[in-house]
């Protein structure tokens, strides 16, 4: 029963990931973030038979990618590639997002790129702030599938990623549109700090992780140098050079990145064609990235996407 059986691959892949988010990096974490993966593509590859496992050529390696055809599509259709956030993973992605995108007839490129889910897992490759030299490899991958239409390749990121996706957008100019599903902090470092001192003084008041910032940036037993690093990852002179079409959903009650991060981003973003969404209890969804009804803010998304294919 292969159907049911993906079922169950998935639910424990699931399990096993979210276990994993409470571990403390070394060879246990390692071998249930495999397990994990393992797990969850074996579910994926039984309920999605339009789903490839792939690797894109990056510096020298690759990073692996899940490749989400659109049924029935046989002429090159528009693209959408996904980057993950902090706290997920290309198999999240695909379910998150990809799902969606193909029942609107475009194929979708899921990738963990340097400091997401395997790539940061199994392959010790931590987060950068240029992160355009990934998406410039993403690119470069679905650009040279004959069932992609080169022209119509958005880029997308949410949560953490919404960091990367604007900056993917602003320094890789062939992708024909870009979105932050959940704009970064405007200053990842002074969030960091703020968390370093709420840990040091109660480790009770902050759903954050004392570690898990640390390893995503390579620093693990040295926090000010995580710090120091994140310096980098900010968006104030790198948003007046996005001059694609460039969308922002965010919702109001948003407690992991304050809204105001969100209309900062907007204000600071070079395009003349830019929108920002605030979603709200109205809307059906106000937690982070939508995370208690991600279907109101993908399917925004997806209407805007719509759009901006029909209109570049």
């Amino acid at each position: 029963h292969r159907l049911t059986a993906g079922n169950y691959y998935l639910r424990a892949g699931m399990y096993y990931f979210t276990g994993e988010r409470f571990m403390y990096p070394g060879e246990r974490k390692r071998e249930v973030g495999r397990k994990s993966i393992e797990l969850q593509n074996k579910g994926l590859l039984r309920r999605y038979a339009n789903l490839e496992q792939v690797e894109v050529r990056f510096e020298g390696t690759s990073l692996p990618a899940l490749f989400m055809k659109a049924p029935g599509v046989t002429r090159p259709a528009p693209t959408v590639v996904v980057f993950d956030g902090m706290d997920n993973c290309k198999e999240m992605s695909v379910l998150f997002n990809g799902l969606e995108f193909a029942a609107r007839g475009w194929h979708t490129l899921a990738i963990d790129g340097p400091g997401q889910g395997e790539s940061l897992r199994l392959r010790e490759m931590y987060a950068r702030h240029d992160y355009e030299v990934a998406g410039s490899a993403a690119y470069d991958y679905v650009a040279a599938r004959p069932d992609v239409d080169s022209e119509q390749v958005a880029v997308m990121g949410y949560s953490f990623g919404g960091y990367y996706a604007a900056r993917v957008a602003a320094f890789e100019k062939r992708y024909a549109a870009g979105i932050a599903f959940a704009a970064l902090h405007w200053d990842l470092a002074a969030w960091q700090r703020e968390i370093k001192r709420r840990h040091e003084s109660d480790p009770k008041n902050t759903a954050q992780s004392a570690f898990h910032f640390r390893w995503i940036m390579g620093h693990i037993d040295d926090a000010d140098a995580a710090i120091a690093k994140a310096e980098r990852f900010s968006l104030a002179d790198v948003a007046p050079k996005i001059a694609c079409p460039f969308l922002i959903v965010h919702a109001d009650e948003d407690k992991v990145v304050p809204v105001a991060s969100a209309h900062k981003l907007f204000e600071a973003v070079g395009s003349k064609r830019k929108q920002l969404k605030i979603l709200t209890a109205q809307d059906g969804g106000i937690y982070h990235a939508q995370a208690d009804n991600r279907q109101v803010g993908v399917d925004y998304i997806a209407d805007w996407l719509e759009d901006t294919f029909a209109h570049p």
